[in-house]
């Protein structure tokens, strides 16, 4: 047991160098010099003359120094570690064998984690995403498999410590959701969950079918990043259509149960919105609104385009050979990524929010797409 003990403690140590180079990465010392600057920002007596920017600086500022703090908390843990493995091989002590190993996989999978913190240098990395669930053809079952993706993004946000908040809900007609749109809020949100815009298909016997026949759904999940300075977007009244509903689905209280409850058909590309967790439909109409100028922002920018009036109303089908994701429930358990090649057996804990590793794997693909 002491070899383990002698093994997990060279580990450790050669793990100092990979500790090092991560905080070039991460540009600790440049991001040190960032918050000072900022800092002193903070004291200017006319900082709090323009609330909105002082908000960002105070943002940018927090979301530096938990960088800085995670990278300085990494490294005292690994020094913890190591001195655990010294004093229970100076002592002869094999019991510290299990929890010095356990700080080793656990300090190596955190490192990593923050290799992939690397990996998000978009320009729209590091904001709040706005994410919507959209069932394919097959009725039921893929309005149940919709309410499934929800409930695995969500699980995903909890489980990262972000606060995701309910926009808009339209109930399926048996079961699951017709449609859903929600904000993940936290720092480089759009940035990791960029990796699950796309079909997701789900092979399955299906729970509404009393034969016990083996189903595949489709259902999409579309990321967009919350845009700063979105109002310079222009949308003309007369390409609008607004319509006022009643709001249902899986607010529940939270959700104001009267006609305020707004969806917004933009004309020339056939883009529909809604918003009904607001109090008041003025304010339903103007998140909506913002949505709509996001996902225009969102195609402009991704088919390089010079205007959003260049927008067509072109629209991927939610369907067999446009899936980014297959998850098989059955004969075998497999939730596989057809574009990593990544693959989970593990489907429980996927359908629970454990998708990181699907995640990880799509942002190495795209920071280096020669070497998939």
């Amino acid at each position: 047991m002491i070899v383990e003990l002698e093994d997990a403690r060279h580990s450790l140590i050669g793990m100092r160098e990979d500790i090092e180079e991560l905080a070039s990465a991460l540009r600790i010392k440049e991001l040190k010099a960032e918050v000072e600057e900022l800092d002193a920002k903070t004291l200017d007596p006319d900082f709090w003359s323009n609330q909105e920017n002082s908000s960002k600086i105070l943002q940018k500022i927090k979301q530096t120094k938990d960088i800085i703090a995670g990278y300085e908390a990494l490294k005292g843990r690994l020094e913890d570690a190591i001195t655990l493995a010294d004093m229970a091989i100076e002592e002869n002590d094999d019991a510290y064998v299990e929890e010095v190993q356990s700080e080793l996989d656990a300090i190596v999978k955190e490192a990593e984690a923050k290799r992939i913190e690397v990996l998000l240098s978009g320009e729209y990395d590091k904001n709040n995403a706005i994410v919507s669930f959209h069932p394919g053809a097959g009725g039921t079952e893929a309005q149940d498999w919709a309410q499934m993706l929800y409930r695995m993004i969500t699980r995903w946000a909890e489980r990262h410590n972000y606060k995701y908040k309910l926009i808009d809900w339209l109930d399926g007609e048996e079961a699951g959701l017709k449609s859903a749109t929600i904000m993940v809020e936290g720092l480089n949100a759009y940035g990791y969950l960029k990796a699950e815009n796309g079909v997701h298909r789900l092979v399955r016997v299906s729970p509404f079918d009393s034969a016990g026949r083996r189903h595949t759904s489709f259902s999409s999940i579309e990321v967009m990043p919350e845009f700063e300075n979105i109002d310079k977007v222009e949308i003309r009244e007369e390409d609008i259509e607004v319509t006022a509903h009643r709001s249902s689905g899986a607010g529940g209280q939270h959700i104001n149960k009267t006609d305020s409850a707004i969806r917004i058909l933009h004309k020339p590309t056939g883009i529909v919105v809604g918003c009904q967790t607001e109090r008041s439909q003025l304010q339903n109409k103007e998140t909506a609104m913002k949505m709509l100028k996001a996902k225009l922002m969102e195609i402009k920018i991704r088919e390089r385009l010079d205007t959003i009036e260049d927008i067509k109303g072109n629209k991927t089908n939610i369907e067999w050979g446009a899936q980014i994701c297959s998850y098989v429930f059955m004969p075998y358990t497999l939730a596989k990524d057809t574009r990593t090649g990544y693959e989970d057996g593990n489907i429980s804990a996927v359908m629970d929010g454990e998708i990181d590793g699907f995640i990880n794997a799509y942002l190495k693909m795209i920071s280096n797409p020669d070497n998939k």
